[in-house]
């Protein structure tokens, strides 16, 4: 199979696999109202997800290593295909969907991490970035087209459809990749740790990967945040000053959706970019920005609606923008018998930040909003804060990723 069907078809499972990914924060305003939750609820729901992934994602990196990226791919979407369906039709409330959302998370590491390895195994530096950001925004895609789903079935067969419909996603994409990887070797890299936690020392040690690693970390806090909330702000914004209901929810689900198609320009605009100026550059352009969208786009709760959409986008773009180029970096820093382990401890931290970062969004919402009137609009704004509050130390780690000699290790030469 040539390396564009190669990609394309790995590309097309990701879709399939992301479809679950933001199934429930595209119901989550409805759901917040039938299961009688607040926002801390609702948020500490989404952040059961980020736990049990980033646990799949820690494990799965060390699986990797020991018994190969394929192979380890190949076995872990059969469990995403199982937890998806159990908390798409046994999710009813705050504790089964704590529990469910959270093991649905813990089951769906498999397609991330093993297939960036899969991509970085077949392809070689020059033109990883690019193909690391083709996967990212295949994962994009899959969001929106969730979300899109979500949209249309959330108005004219409830909630409950849309999960189900979105768990279908797995299902399909688990018969595609064994399909796709059928003559790709499965490698198992001989020097590779029988202690894991040697392969984590060794990591840990390396200067330059580490702080990619942060860098990473403090940008998953604002983007798995923003990701969470994204659907559900936008529903209140369009019902801002009028009665709101499932239609205006839907509507919100669809502008959300809008945001995600775009994003599939930053994924790989930021990988095409990083080959061409530079992996450390391209970060701090793209965090930057995003870190500006941040701390203005819950300020515009009553602003026109074209206005707070227009600022979704660029958000969206931004904050997914470097999201690759972290991955594409690590690939480059870490020697190959490792480089599961440092999947396994960027995921720790990165969504261990991520995973807090949704709750920490309802704690201050509810905080502001329980203050009644006006504040109850600033809350908001000071949510959307929050997250870039957290977001401000990426670019610092990246500039000392930047002065570092070994950076030139990264594109080739481009720093």
């Amino acid at each position: 199979m040539s390396d564009g069907r190669w990609i394309a078809s790995l590309c097309l499972a990701r879709v399939g696999f992301a479809l679950t990914f933001v199934a429930y924060s595209a119901s989550l305003g409805l759901l917040k109202q039938d299961w009688g939750l607040s926002s801390a609820q609702a948020g500490l729901i989404q952040s059961a997800w980020h736990v049990g992934y980033l646990v799949s994602l820690f494990a799965i990196g060390f699986l990797a290593d020991r018994y190969g990226a394929k192979r380890t791919f190949l076995a872990t979407s059969i469990a995403a295909c199982a937890s998806g369906l159990a908390f798409a039709v046994f999710a009813d409330g705050f504790v089964s969907a704590l529990l469910l959302h959270g093991l649905a998370g813990l089951c769906s590491g498999g397609s991330y991490t093993p297939g960036m390895t899969l991509v970085a195994e077949r392809f070689p530096a020059l033109r990883r970035g690019r193909v690391m950001g083709y996967f990212l925004a295949a994962a994009s895609l899959g969001y929106a087209l969730s979300l899109c789903l979500s949209s249309l079935l959330v108005v004219s067969a409830g909630w409950r459809a849309a999960l189900l419909a979105c768990a279908l996603g797995p299902v399909a994409a688990s018969l595609l990749s064994a399909w796709v990887l059928r003559s790709t070797r499965n490698v198992v890299h001989p020097a590779g740790y029988s202690n894991p936690l040697r392969g984590l020392a060794e990591v840990w040690r390396n200067k330059p990967a580490m702080l990619a690693v942060w860098a990473y970390v403090f940008h998953s806090w604002e983007l798995l945040g923003m990701w969470a909330w994204l659907p559900t702000y936008l529903g209140v914004v369009l019902a801002y000053g009028r009665e709101g209901g499932t239609g205006v929810a839907g509507l919100g689900i669809a502008f959300a959706a809008l945001t995600y198609f775009i994003s599939m320009a930053g994924s790989i605009g930021g990988g095409v970019l990083s080959d061409r100026w530079g992996r450390t550059a391209v970060i701090l352009l793209m965090s930057l920005a995003s870190l500006i969208c941040s701390f203005t786009f819950g300020w515009l709760i009553a602003a026109p609606a074209w206005i707070v959409v227009g600022v979704a986008i660029a958000y969206n773009l931004t904050a997914i923008g470097d999201s690759s180029i972290y991955s594409t970096a690590l690939t480059e820093l870490v020697p190959g018998h490792c480089l599961g382990a440092a999947w396994a401890l960027r995921s720790v931290l990165g969504f261990g930040a991520g995973a807090i970062s949704p709750w920490v969004f309802g704690l201050v919402l509810d905080l502001g909003q329980g203050a009644g009137g006006a504040r109850a609009d600033a809350a908001w704004g000071w949510a959307w804060t929050a997250l870039g509050i957290g977001a401000m130390l990426g670019p610092i780690a990246t500039l000392r990723l930047r002065a570092l000699r070994a950076s030139s290790q990264l594109a080739g030469g481009k720093r």
